[in-house]
């Protein structure tokens, strides 16, 4: 079946680093946009970075030049490098799969908490 397991969350002071990784497997991955997504207590979700099948990104502008998304497709991995953490990137981050053709789908991971403490 479908899965997107993400891993790598945690506690880290203001300044640090934390990476990221989001594992796949039950569908064509290579093929898939990646996003991942955050989502603080009382806040919507909101996009945080993609990386489309052909490798171009795209980042919020709270996370240029912090945040570096990745992909390895033959790992059926993608990745989030979160450099200069600050207090407010504290949230849930998700993992998000999505295709838009033929075949269209549009899977979640069940999240990882990063705090990021003062």
């Amino acid at each position: 079946q479908v899965q997107l397991v993400e891993s790598g969350g945690g506690l880290v002071q203001a300044g640090g680093s934390l990476r990221l990784s989001c594992a796949a497997s039950g569908f064509t991955f290579s093929i898939s946009t990646i996003g991942w997504y955050r989502q603080a207590p009382g806040k919507q979700r909101q996009l945080v970075a993609t990386i489309s099948r052909d490798g171009s990104t795209n980042y919020a502008d709270s996370v240029k030049g912090r945040f570096t998304v990745s992909r390895e497709n033959a790992k059926n991995t993608a990745n989030l490098q979160m450099n200069n953490l600050k207090p407010e990137d504290t949230a849930v981050y998700y993992c998000n799969a999505r295709r838009e053709h033929f075949p269209r789908y549009d899977y979640w991971g069940r999240g990882t908490q990063v705090t990021v403490s003062s």
